[in-house]
Protein backbone atom coordinates (compact mmCIF):
# COMPACT_ATOMS: atom_id res chain seq x y z
CA UNK A 1 0.00 0.00 0.00
CA UNK A 2 1.82 3.40 -0.88
CA UNK A 3 0.86 6.23 1.38
CA UNK A 4 -1.48 8.94 -0.48
CA UNK A 5 0.42 12.21 -2.12
CA UNK A 6 0.67 14.96 -0.57
CA UNK A 7 -1.35 17.74 -2.30
CA UNK A 8 -0.65 21.31 -2.53
CA UNK A 9 -3.13 23.17 -1.00
CA UNK A 10 -5.49 25.56 -3.51
CA UNK A 11 -6.42 29.32 -2.60
CA UNK A 12 -9.64 29.72 -1.22
CA UNK A 13 -12.49 30.55 -4.24
CA UNK A 14 -12.53 34.27 -4.21
CA UNK A 15 -15.79 35.73 -2.31
CA UNK A 16 -18.66 36.16 -4.60
CA UNK A 17 -19.29 39.28 -3.28
CA UNK A 18 -16.41 41.88 -1.78
CA UNK A 19 -17.14 42.35 2.16
CA UNK A 20 -18.23 45.56 3.05
CA UNK A 21 -16.24 47.99 4.44
CA UNK A 22 -16.71 49.64 7.33
CA UNK A 23 -18.11 52.59 5.98
CA UNK A 24 -20.71 50.45 4.71
CA UNK A 25 -21.50 47.96 7.34
CA UNK A 26 -21.72 51.22 9.96
CA UNK A 27 -24.34 53.03 7.42
CA UNK A 28 -26.25 49.57 8.04
CA UNK A 29 -26.18 49.71 11.13
CA UNK A 30 -27.07 52.88 11.68
CA UNK A 31 -30.04 52.34 9.40
CA UNK A 32 -31.37 49.39 11.51
CA UNK A 33 -30.56 51.63 14.73
CA UNK A 34 -33.30 54.50 13.20
CA UNK A 35 -35.74 51.67 11.51
CA UNK A 36 -36.00 49.33 14.90
CA UNK A 37 -36.05 52.84 17.01
CA UNK A 38 -39.15 53.89 14.50
CA UNK A 39 -41.11 50.43 14.88
CA UNK A 40 -40.53 50.28 18.72
CA UNK A 41 -42.06 53.82 18.94
CA UNK A 42 -44.91 53.26 16.06
CA UNK A 43 -46.10 50.47 18.22
CA UNK A 44 -46.30 52.29 21.25
CA UNK A 45 -47.77 55.44 19.33
CA UNK A 46 -50.25 52.92 18.03
CA UNK A 47 -51.18 51.37 21.17
CA UNK A 48 -52.03 54.78 22.92
CA UNK A 49 -56.17 55.49 23.58
CA UNK A 50 -55.73 59.03 21.92
CA UNK A 51 -56.30 58.47 18.97
CA UNK A 52 -60.53 57.17 18.82
CA UNK A 53 -61.68 56.76 16.04
CA UNK A 54 -58.92 57.91 13.54
CA UNK A 55 -56.15 55.86 12.62
CA UNK A 56 -52.86 56.68 13.06
CA UNK A 57 -52.67 57.33 9.05
CA UNK A 58 -56.05 58.84 9.18
CA UNK A 59 -54.30 61.28 11.49
CA UNK A 60 -51.26 61.66 9.21
CA UNK A 61 -53.24 62.52 6.49
CA UNK A 62 -54.75 65.28 8.70
CA UNK A 63 -51.77 66.46 10.26
CA UNK A 64 -50.42 66.96 7.04
CA UNK A 65 -53.28 68.81 5.26
CA UNK A 66 -52.77 70.65 8.53
CA UNK A 67 -49.35 72.18 7.81
CA UNK A 68 -50.16 72.43 3.48
CA UNK A 69 -50.87 76.56 2.63
CA UNK A 70 -54.96 77.12 2.90
CA UNK A 71 -55.15 73.24 4.16
CA UNK A 72 -55.18 71.90 0.62
CA UNK A 73 -53.37 69.63 -1.11
CA UNK A 74 -53.59 67.63 -4.87
CA UNK A 75 -53.90 64.14 -3.97
CA UNK A 76 -50.49 63.01 -5.43
CA UNK A 77 -48.84 65.60 -3.26
CA UNK A 78 -50.47 64.55 -0.21
CA UNK A 79 -49.19 61.05 -1.03
CA UNK A 80 -45.76 61.90 -1.59
CA UNK A 81 -45.10 61.90 2.08
CA UNK A 82 -46.70 58.74 2.79
CA UNK A 83 -45.96 55.38 2.86
CA UNK A 84 -49.13 53.97 1.44
CA UNK A 85 -50.47 53.01 -2.26
CA UNK A 86 -52.24 56.01 -4.28
CA UNK A 87 -55.02 53.93 -4.72
CA UNK A 88 -55.27 53.03 -0.66
CA UNK A 89 -54.59 56.92 0.05
CA UNK A 90 -57.50 57.57 -2.29
CA UNK A 91 -59.98 55.06 -0.39
CA UNK A 92 -59.20 56.75 2.57
CA UNK A 93 -59.84 60.14 1.80
CA UNK A 94 -63.07 59.30 0.71
CA UNK A 95 -63.82 57.50 3.91
CA UNK A 96 -62.41 60.80 5.69
CA UNK A 97 -64.37 62.52 3.35
CA UNK A 98 -67.99 60.60 4.32
CA UNK A 99 -67.16 61.26 8.08
CA UNK A 100 -66.96 65.11 7.20
CA UNK A 101 -62.93 65.59 7.93
CA UNK A 102 -62.17 66.48 4.34
CA UNK A 103 -63.48 67.51 1.33
CA UNK A 104 -62.53 66.73 -2.46
CA UNK A 105 -62.77 69.20 -5.16
CA UNK A 106 -61.57 69.37 -8.66
CA UNK A 107 -58.52 71.90 -9.73
CA UNK A 108 -59.64 74.66 -11.79
CA UNK A 109 -56.21 74.32 -13.60
CA UNK A 110 -56.10 70.40 -13.62
CA UNK A 111 -59.35 68.32 -14.51
CA UNK A 112 -57.84 64.90 -13.96
CA UNK A 113 -56.43 66.33 -10.28
CA UNK A 114 -57.82 66.10 -7.28
CA UNK A 115 -57.75 68.40 -4.42
CA UNK A 116 -58.12 67.63 -0.97
CA UNK A 117 -59.57 69.75 1.58
CA UNK A 118 -59.59 69.74 5.51
CA UNK A 119 -62.69 71.27 6.82
CA UNK A 120 -63.21 72.80 9.74
CA UNK A 121 -63.93 69.35 11.95
CA UNK A 122 -61.41 67.95 10.01
CA UNK A 123 -58.66 70.61 11.18
CA UNK A 124 -60.61 70.43 15.41
CA UNK A 125 -60.12 66.71 15.44
CA UNK A 126 -56.12 67.26 14.10
CA UNK A 127 -55.68 69.61 16.80
CA UNK A 128 -57.26 67.73 19.65
CA UNK A 129 -55.74 64.59 18.79
CA UNK A 130 -52.36 66.33 17.84
CA UNK A 131 -52.29 67.99 21.11
CA UNK A 132 -52.46 64.36 22.82
CA UNK A 133 -49.86 62.88 20.60
CA UNK A 134 -47.66 65.57 21.10
CA UNK A 135 -47.76 64.87 24.88
CA UNK A 136 -46.95 60.84 24.37
CA UNK A 137 -44.11 61.86 21.87
CA UNK A 138 -42.79 63.68 24.97
CA UNK A 139 -43.15 61.48 26.91
CA UNK A 140 -41.47 58.32 25.03
CA UNK A 141 -38.36 60.70 23.01
CA UNK A 142 -38.71 63.62 25.34
CA UNK A 143 -37.94 61.24 28.85
CA UNK A 144 -35.31 59.05 26.71
CA UNK A 145 -32.60 61.80 25.41
CA UNK A 146 -31.76 65.35 27.14
CA UNK A 147 -32.54 68.32 24.91
CA UNK A 148 -28.75 68.80 23.49
CA UNK A 149 -28.96 65.14 22.45
CA UNK A 150 -32.73 65.63 21.10
CA UNK A 151 -31.18 68.85 19.15
CA UNK A 152 -29.10 66.54 17.66
CA UNK A 153 -30.79 63.86 16.85
CA UNK A 154 -33.08 66.24 15.01
CA UNK A 155 -30.75 68.08 13.26
CA UNK A 156 -29.05 64.34 11.95
CA UNK A 157 -31.70 63.62 10.96
CA UNK A 158 -32.57 66.37 8.78
CA UNK A 159 -29.67 66.43 6.92
CA UNK A 160 -30.04 62.65 5.91
CA UNK A 161 -33.55 63.33 4.76
CA UNK A 162 -32.54 66.57 2.90
CA UNK A 163 -29.16 64.94 1.42
CA UNK A 164 -31.83 62.22 -0.18
CA UNK A 165 -32.40 64.88 -3.37
CA UNK A 166 -28.75 64.63 -3.92
CA UNK A 167 -28.14 60.94 -4.19
CA UNK A 168 -29.29 59.03 -7.50
CA UNK A 169 -31.66 56.76 -7.64
CA UNK A 170 -30.82 53.13 -8.36
CA UNK A 171 -33.84 51.77 -10.47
Amino acid sequence: MTPPEPTTPSAPPPDPEPRPTADVRLAAEAWESLFRAQVTLMRRFQADDIWRDLSMREYDVLFTLSRAPRGELRLRDLNEGMLIAQSSLSRMVERLEARGLVMRSVPADDARGTLVRLTAEGARRQRETGLAHVRTIAEYVGQALPPDELERLRDVLDRLRLSQVDIPDRG
